[in-house]
């Protein structure tokens, strides 16, 4: 015969938080490891610190920030470039998206079936039209498309809670290039690895699924607890497999493609940093980009062809 469980074994069971020891606690320090309960946890650049972390890692950026300043620089980021004071790049990619989404709204006439809009029609990522259309700009207009109320809340909360942090960790250029070449790695892959008679597809989470993807590089690069890293990734990859109509090609292919670009950011070598930052994330364009181009011969070829007419010969293309 089991026993129900009993909660007051179950708290007494947890460890005590460092600094209050009669407090049991499930949560910890994503850099430091130690047990700690939500008043000695603060919001960090990765996950959540206690409050000694917080402090001797200010103490570190101080300390980084005399020795840049010595040596005539200002203060950097983790991929050495210019500290912002305040999120910038976030909340304007966050209105561009919700602008966009009252516009579609408006055209619509309707906030559940803004799908009708001309603008989502002319933008979003259908792979007939891009590929033989040559509409290429649909790989990123795309991004900034939003179906219905609870797509653009989702996607606005997460561009909110992921990407600030993560903006003024890397720096407002590199960010913003995170972001759009996460886009394009969402776009691309499922172009690459879709038919042509695929459903269109739409939204950000592509590109947030990059910036998830940066984190993962930035707690290897710190060697941070990777905790809050996991379960962010696992609940995002939750909400993918088991929504209906969700691209899983766009979200890996975002991730993918925001890993790589954060690695070149981080790893660079310290001498001629910025010219081995700009060739590692050169590669990854021309690589994304080459793919496209290989996608879109394979798509001339089986929709093309030499045909008769009127007794002469004549290269047509039909549609898909």
């Amino acid at each position: 015969m089991s026993q129900p469980p009993n909660p007051q074994y179950q708290q007494a069971a947890m460890p005590g938080c460092w600094w209050h020891p009669n407090r049991p606690t499930g949560l910890s320090c994503a850099r430091c490891d130690r047990p700690a309960c939500p008043d000695c946890l603060r919001e960090a650049s990765v996950g959540f610190q206690c409050t000694d972390c917080v402090q001797a890692g200010r103490q570190q950026d101080r300390v980084q920030q005399k020795q840049y300043r010595d040596a005539g620089y200002g203060a950097r980021t983790l991929a050495g470039a210019r500290q912002p004071r305040t999120a910038i790049v976030t909340p304007i990619l966050l209105a561009l998206n919700v602008v966009v989404f009252i516009i579609t709204v408006a055209q619509s006439g309707s906030i559940s079936e803004n799908f009708y809009s001309e603008v989502f029609q002319y933008g979003q990522l259908s792979n007939s039209a891009t590929l033989v259309d040559d509409e290429w700009w649909r790989v990123f207009t795309s991004g900034f498309l939003q179906y219905g109320l609870l797509h653009i809340a989702s996607n606005a909360f997460s561009l909110w809670f992921v990407g600030r942090p993560l903006e003024t960790a890397l720096g407002r250029v590199p960010f913003l290039t995170l972001y759009f070449v996460a886009m394009l790695g969402g776009s691309v892959a499922n172009l690459v690895f879709t038919d042509l008679n695929a459903p269109a597809v739409i939204g950000a989470s592509g590109a947030i699924f990059g910036l998830i993807g940066a984190y993962a590089v930035i707690v290897i690069r710190l060697r941070l607890n990777p905790t809050w890293l996991l379960v962010m990734l696992g609940l995002n990859v939750f909400i993918t497999f088991q929504v209906p109509g969700i691209s899983i090609l766009a979200h890996a292919g975002g991730f993918v493609a925001g890993l790589v670009t954060t690695f070149a950011l981080l790893y660079a070598p310290e001498k001629n940093r910025l010219k081995w930052q700009l060739g590692g994330i050169a590669i990854v364009v021309v690589a994304l980009v080459g793919l496209l181009i290989w996608r879109d011969v394979q798509t001339a070829s089986s929709v093309c062809g030499l045909v008769t007419e009127s007794g002469r010969l004549r290269y047509l293309c039909y549609p898909a």
